[in-house]
């Protein structure tokens, strides 16, 4: 059993899901000089007509952390958004296989989707710490 990769959920309101490793615990155990994260805000489609989402201040959030180290291996995945736990559960899968940032960003997005905000991410915390993303 592989307790490291258990695809997670948490099922509030906005929902939250995460696979892998923390931050903290991916640059503990691979250290901070092979450690990348990739990460966006976004304002889900599905906000832009709906009343409910405080008036366009609600964001929602993805962070892919990756192991340079080791190809940009996926060793930790984090999001929060609508639909969070069916995300999750694909990336689980895909990160269960050794899946590659290159692997994620060569994979095509199905559009309009919150889950294609995974894919092609390029703004890293290092590079852009309040990086955010804008709809189609």
């Amino acid at each position: 059993m592989d307790y490291v990769n258990i695809p997670t959920c948490v099922f509030t309101p906005l929902e939250y899901g995460s696979c892998g490793f923390t931050e903290e615990e991916a640059i503990a155990k691979f250290s901070d000089a092979n450690i990348e994260v990739y990460h966006t805000e976004f304002k889900p489609l599905e906000w832009a007509y709906n009343k409910m989402s405080a008036g366009g201040k609600r964001v929602s959030y993805v962070k892919v952390i990756v192991n340079t180290a080791d190809n940009e291996r996926v060793v930790g995945f984090h999001i929060a958004c609508p639909n969070a736990g069916e995300i999750t559960q694909g990336i689980g899968v895909a990160m269960k296989c050794n899946v590659t940032r290159s692997q994620l960003n060569s994979t095509v997005g199905i559009h309009p989707t919150v889950a294609e905000e995974c894919l092609s991410l390029k703004a890293t915390k290092r590079s852009d710490p309040n990086a955010s993303r804008t709809g189609c």
